[in-house]
């Protein structure tokens, strides 16, 4: 009995989190104009999406952030978990505190934080102000999942290499950097799904014409709540879906 009520306790908990994503989902088919009720199904409001001109210059500003935001904090944060996993040196406790706040603290805190700096240092909002928000946000997660791929690396192989005539920069790019990858590359997708699904960091961020596809979708339901933006949504939900699954899959690879 007890394990019964405790498979009942669960069901209901995920039907609690997840029914009004699949309401979301399924009003987007909704025929009916407002989108409250349910008069129909239809495949319209899919192709509107193509059509508006507005939502093509947000999704284009959120794939251009998303893309580069990756690309800098992989690299910065894949070097980083190396450096940390491989030598001591002075401040790495002090370091490794830091790569790890951006996960802890609220990230309306890093929000408020970086538009402070922005003013500080006279820099003007725009598309590189909310890259340079997504970098800082997304090199904690590269730095993570990079560094638990290394914890379980066989640092035998190095000294084999040593032993063979290889020089450091040839092991890594040799040894280190291919059984590293599946991780590097799960890191990757990671950081370009929480960069493209981001709201805060891009809402206190973004300046004049630099409105990214949640800043868009949330300006939109300001106004009501469309069957449009129900798809926009639904489209998003998809993408991050299989973005998160292929980096989870890489990631018991790795």
């Amino acid at each position: 009995m007890r394990d019964r009520l405790f498979a009942v306790y669960v069901a209901l908990t995920y039907v609690f989190l997840f029914a009004p994503i699949l309401v979301l989902v399924v009003f987007s088919f909704n025929a009916n104009v407002r989108g409250s009720t349910w008069t129909g199904f239809t495949l319209e409001w899919y192709p509107k999406l193509m059509q508006d001109e507005s939502i093509r210059d947000a999704v284009e500003n959120t794939l251009v952030v998303a893309l580069s935001s990756t690309v800098i904090a992989t690299i910065i944060g894949t070097l980083a978990a190396y450096a940390m996993h491989r030598y001591q040196f002075f401040g790495r406790k002090l370091l490794d505190l830091i790569f790890y706040m951006p996960v802890i603290i609220p990230e309306i805190v890093m929000a408020v934080s970086l538009v402070i700096f922005f003013s500080v240092v006279s820099f003007t909002l725009g598309r590189t102000s909310i890259i340079i928000g997504h970098v800082a946000f997304c090199i904690s997660f590269v730095v993570i999942v990079v560094r638990a791929r290394l914890h379980g690396f066989d640092e035998s192989l190095l000294e084999a290499s040593a032993d063979l005539g290889a020089n450091p920069l040839q092991t890594f790019r040799h040894v280190t950097f291919p059984l590293i990858l599946p991780g590097i590359v799960a890191a990757a997708l990671l950081s370009f799904t929480m960069s493209l699904d981001d709201f805060l960091i891009s809402h206190f961020t973004a300046g004049v014409g630099a409105t990214t596809l949640p800043l868009k979708i949330y300006s939109m339901v300001r106004f009501g709540v469309s069957p449009v933006v129900n798809a926009v949504s639904s489209v998003m939900l998809c993408v991050t879906i299989v973005l998160i699954l292929i980096s989870q899959r890489l990631q018991r690879t790795a």
